[in-house]
């Protein structure tokens, strides 16, 4: 209970003081969630391979066209289009050996039901 109330007061704080404090509310622990300024940030218990075959499912299952994708040990980039050409971006990056941060902007402003929605997907397949 008491990390949760953490998370959301350090979520809050990020909020407020401009997106600063976005990378200490994701140092929660896994399963941490925020969106701070158009981008859905999360942290998984899972290798950079296994969510990358878990994006690269999600995105296939959601219909997205993909544009774009690259990855190496510690790093993989995501670029699709969805049917109203917005450009969904999803960024992962190895944070330990098994846990990834996974980051998902939709447009240009973001879109956070769409994000939660693909970042939802994802999950789905891990």
């Amino acid at each position: 209970m008491k990390k949760i109330l953490f998370a959301v007061i350090l979520a809050g704080a990020a909020i407020g003081l401009g997106g600063c404090l976005a990378v200490a509310a994701l140092g929660v622990g896994a399963g941490t969630v925020a969106y701070v300024r158009g981008d859905l940030e999360a942290v998984e218990d899972s290798s950079l391979d296994a969510v990358y075959r878990a994006a690269e499912k999600a995105a296939a299952s959601l219909k997205l066209a993909v544009i774009e994708k690259s990855k190496d040990a510690m790093t993989a980039v995501i670029t699709a289009r969805d049917a109203e050409d917005k450009k969904i971006t999803v960024k992962l990056v190895s944070a330990e050996k098994d846990a990834t941060k996974i980051s998902i902007r939709v447009g240009f402003f973001g879109s956070e039901t769409k994000s939660t929605r693909i970042y939802e997907e994802i999950k789905k397949y891990l």
